[in-house]
């Protein structure tokens, strides 16, 4: 049984451990962006008592390890690309016309769909740019330098600084569609296309989590320090 202490980090307990990702989003603490962080920091920011949260941690059984977590570099670079990026390519245009829909349909009645609507078009339309930026400059030159040494070149970790900023950017809408729908809540006169955007919305936060977790919590991590 691991054993959870203030001082463990969160991105090592989502490493080690994935499914312990749902004990984190249901006391809205943030692995991904923010995954440097020990237990202690993230529950005081939250306002959580931090004994309540690793007693969570705590009480279930253990999941396993995911693959993912003994990859090299190239390999998860690759593994990125071909589990969250092909998920968002698709995701986004799918999802993208139910929100719409759902706002032109609803939005009389809930004037909050409005706002979603504009949320998430910031969102697609900053993430986008952003997966298309590492598959052809940030993710080439990562796999490059795999398995080379000597510093690594200030282009190289000047673009991983702009890729965290732009995560935190993302992190940030994301919590914004949350409070919009109420934790994606359907309410009473919702149709099913209102009930297929609020899954697809959730959907697309939980994998962009474990994305962004993958990133910048494992992969920009090995690379700054291999450099």
């Amino acid at each position: 049984m691991t054993t959870y202490t203030p001082d463990t980090i969160l991105g090592d307990i989502v490493t080690a451990d994935p499914s312990r990702t749902r004990i984190l989003d249901r006391f809205g603490i943030d692995y991904c962006c923010h995954g440097q962080r020990p237990v202690r920091e993230a529950c005081e920011e939250a306002q959580i008592p931090v004994d309540e949260v690793l007693a969570a941690l705590a009480s279930e059984a253990p999941g396993r390890q995911e693959a993912w977590a003994d990859l090299d570099d190239a390999a998860l670079v690759e593994h990125i690309v071909g589990t969250h990026h092909q998920f968002l390519w698709e995701e986004f245009p799918r999802v993208g016309a139910l929100v719409d829909k759902v706002a032109r349909v609803h939005g009389p009645n809930h004037s909050e769909l409005i706002q979603v609507r504009e949320v998430f078009g910031k969102l697609r339309g900053g993430i986008e740019p952003h997966l298309r930026e590492e598959e052809t400059d940030l993710f080439p030159k990562i796999t490059a330098r795999a398995g080379e040494d000597g510093p690594l070149s200030e282009e190289l970790r000047s673009l991983l600084k702009e890729n965290m900023v732009e995560h935190d950017n993302a992190g940030g809408l994301l919590a914004e569609l949350r409070r919009l729908t109420a934790d994606y809540t359907v309410p009473a006169d919702a149709c099913g296309s209102y009930m297929a955007m609020l899954t697809g919305l959730e959907e697309i936060e939980t994998d962009l989590h474990m994305h962004v977790h993958k990133e910048n919590n494992v992969l920009y991590p090995r690379v700054l320090a291999a450099g």
